[in-house]
């Protein structure tokens, strides 16, 4: 099996999984535009305490018909703003509700079946879909880029945020070398496999520094106090454990629904890296529950991924050549995909774990896609870093 190429699975290698377009160029028009514009007031709004108040007053009624009409990017943007709504209206008070109104139930189902997706807040409303270039002849790097969309509009909100766009961004110079990875592989080319595992190997360190960045304008008490109350979902978590009714869904048929919440682990790259390296994980309930988390991929990114599974043997070629250039190439890729892991272990025990628990909703022993992330992110990196050949 042959990939098809990168576009086919909308992913560039200038921008990685991030959205092709200009996204602070869409244009959402009439009733759309107006939920635009009071999405895009959140952070005024949420220190009142009145958002669900507002939103059930202020909102334009928006119809399926209305969100089936839409092209892509459109149906992408109003995706944005409107997660960002419903997370508002959800975890925007001291209680969570039980229903979501129909104001904001309607719409939002509806963007989740135009775009084969999930109805809240997931990594590509966050991240892939909500940024901007403030030079647009200038490429994607931290310095040139903004989020659109926000919650309290502070700094480390924007630089958690930024930081995921900027190492999607990178990864694309990655990514564009997973098909003559896997032909060099096929063709059992030792000596072009080995140079293109150190040039994605470049790539990691690059995504590895960026990721090093965090700390520098996103602080640990801020971000679980006034970034992460708002990103969580409504399956295992505490405070909503009899999920959530989308009222007026007709296919709902009025019963509580439960969704991961918006989690890193979203991200297409660290799976794609998987799938190509032959890192695979034993099955259990983290194997479950990374498995369930593809379904909150956009459908291109998860059909990459499972092309890439599908084809690549560049595992049992490296093993099979013994080659020690080659192979110490993979074990660095390996070990790459590793460090990074191990980097997310050890922000999620910093900006998490060790805060305390805020709130039912917002506990630091339970992870934003309702997970006991501290155990299940260790037993990531361990299982990564278990996938290394002998030398």
């Amino acid at each position: 099996m042959t990939l098809a190429s990168l576009a086919t699975y909308d992913i560039s290698p200038e921008r990685g999984f991030l959205c092709g377009y200009d996204a602070p160029a869409v244009v959402l028009g009439g009733a759309l535009a107006a939920a635009r514009e009071i999405a895009l007031r959140l952070p005024e709004i949420l220190p009142t305490g009145q958002v669900r108040a507002v939103l059930e007053s202020s909102l334009p009624a928006i119809t399926p018909e209305q969100i089936a009409a839409l092209d892509e990017p459109a149906a992408r943007m109003a995706m944005v703003h409107y997660s960002f709504l419903v997370q508002a209206y959800v975890w925007g008070a001291a209680e969570a509700p039980a229903a979501l109104p129909a104001i904001l139930a309607v719409p939002m189902a509806a963007l989740a079946d135009r775009l084969d997706q999930q109805p809240l807040l997931q990594y590509s409303g966050y991240v892939l879909d909500n940024w901007g270039l403030i030079d647009l002849a200038a490429p994607v790097n931290l310095d040139n880029i903004y989020m659109i969309q926000k919650f309290a509009a502070g700094t480390d909100e924007a630089w958690f945020v930024l930081i995921h766009v900027a190492i999607e961004a990178q990864a694309g110079a990655a990514l564009k070398l997973f098909a003559p990875l896997i032909a060099a592989a096929d063709a059992g080319d030792t000596a072009a496999a080995r140079s293109l595992l150190e040039q994605i190997v470049a790539v990691w360190a690059g995504i590895n520094a960026i990721f090093d960045r965090m700390p520098e304008q996103c602080d640990p008490y801020i971000y679980f106090r006034r970034v992460r109350p708002y990103i969580h979902g409504w399956k295992d978590n505490p405070a909503l454990s009899a999920g959530l009714v989308y009222e007026g869904v007709a296919r709902l048929g009025g019963a509580p629904q439960v969704y991961r919440g918006q989690t890193g682990s979203q991200s297409s790259i660290v799976p794609s890296m998987d799938a190509l390296l032959g890192v695979g994980h034993a099955a259990d309930p983290l194997k479950a529950y990374l498995d369930e988390l593809h379904i909150y991929r956009p459908t291109g990114h998860r059909r990459f991924i499972e092309d890439v599974r599908a084809a690549s043997r560049l595992r049992a070629f490296v093993s099979r050549t013994g080659h020690k250039g080659l192979t110490d190439a993979y074990n660095g890729a390996v070990q790459a995909v590793a460090d990074f892991r191990s980097r997310h272990l050890e922000y999620a025990a910093s900006y998490i774990n060790k805060q305390g628990s805020k709130s039912a909703g917002n506990t630091a022993d339970i992870g934003t896609g309702g997970t006991p992330f501290m155990k299940y992110l260790k037993k990531h990196r361990d299982e990564t870093a278990a996938m290394l050949l002998p030398a």
